[in-house]
């Protein structure tokens, strides 16, 4: 029977103190209910969206384990507005396994974008950097995963444990159905302290500041039939987009 260590959340209250000692924070999903000014009934509306993900053609290692979108979004004081669609591109510094390549997923559902939940997640977790570091604009990426068992194993990050070369990330739970594994690891960046545990919960929620810590997902299993591991990958940059 596989060990699960639970994730060590703090209330929004701590986020900022959070962030500035460890460059990392863990909310429960009603917090981040309330932080966003939505409801966990409005957030699990959002998740039906993730049956509907198509393959991801360009993994480098073979598999076939995992489905995703993507979209891109810009946010100052205007409010928050999406922008057109474009390629998601890292340099290898920052993805060894997939750095380098232009890669052009289908875009989110014009019908998740525009619904209440979408926006508020946006909208509070910008308020969340904007009170660690003010900036008058923040360039969004959004991704949606599927990690499937469909070749026996899924590997949420096939880059091994990484940064993503941006300013901040926010990792959202949005559901585990019959695996094993995928358990979260954050450690310093330049240093030797590290941290291990798993979400579980849907709309459980991971906060990281991308200078300062690396992450990774350990694989999944299955525990009977077929299973699925599905997540939301938002990430802030002040200066452009990444390959801008």
């Amino acid at each position: 029977m596989a060990i699960m260590f639970p994730p060590p959340t703090i209330p929004p209250g701590e986020i900022q103190a959070a962030m500035r000692a460890r460059g990392f924070a863990v909310l429960a999903p009603a917090d981040v209910a309330a932080l966003c000014g939505c409801t966990l009934e409005e957030l699990d509306r959002l998740g039906e969206s993730w049956d509907r993900l198509p393959p991801d053609t360009y993994l480098r290692d073979g598999g076939r384990y995992r489905r995703r979108r993507h979209s891109c979004f810009v946010a100052d004081d205007a409010g928050i507005e999406q922008v057109a669609h474009r390629a998601h591109w890292q340099p290898r510094e920052y993805n060894a396994l997939h750095g380098g390549m232009r890669r052009w997923f289908e875009p989110v559902e014009p019908e998740i974008v525009e619904q209440p939940a979408w926006s508020a997640l946006l909208r509070g977790l910008t308020s969340v950097w904007a009170s660690l570091r003010p900036e008058p604009r923040w360039h969004i990426e959004a991704h949606q995963f599927r990690i499937d068992t469909s070749d026996g194993i899924g590997r949420p990050t096939p880059e091994g444990a990484h940064r993503d070369g941006v300013d901040y990330v926010a990792v959202l739970m949005v559901g585990r159905e019959a695996i094993k594994g995928g358990e979260t690891r954050v450690f310093q960046a330049d240093g030797p302290d590290g941290q291990r545990f798993t979400l579980s919960e849907p709309w459980s929620l991971l906060l990281l500041d991308d200078a300062r810590v690396i992450h990774e997902s350990t694989p999944i299993q299955p525990v009977s039939g077929h299973g699925h591991r599905d997540t939301l990958v938002l990430t802030w940059r002040a200066e452009g987009f990444l390959g801008d």
